[in-house]
């Protein structure tokens, strides 16, 4: 199963998270997202678990202090694909003049 926490300290790293979860069963996997250019932490990650024990783990640690935070734990939606290159850019793919289109 994999889990989706948000409201995490931005402190916290991959071992914390895997730490705070091992309570509830064996842990797969514990990663924190961090952005891409500095590498700080985006405050929310992922956990891997078998299903039975992420189940139960989601159950107590939803609405859960952690850290001085308020943790979301809910099971993780499967990851949509996103379009690739550019978003906009500013092209103007037309309007604008229309005087062209007087004659």
């Amino acid at each position: 199963m994999n889990i989706f926490v948000a409201g995490l300290s931005y402190q916290i790293n991959d071992a914390d998270l895997k730490e705070l979860f091992e309570e509830y069963g064996a842990v797969s996997s514990a990663k924190i997202i961090t952005d891409r250019d500095s590498g700080r932490s985006k405050g929310f990650g992922f956990v891997e678990m078998e299903d039975e024990d992420g189940q139960k783990a989601i159950e107590e640690l939803n609405d859960a202090e952690f850290d001085g935070r308020t943790l979301a734990v809910s099971v993780a939606r499967p990851r949509t694909e996103r379009p690739q290159g550019g978003g906009g850019g500013g092209y103007n793919r037309g309007g604008g003049n229309r005087s062209r289109d007087r004659y």
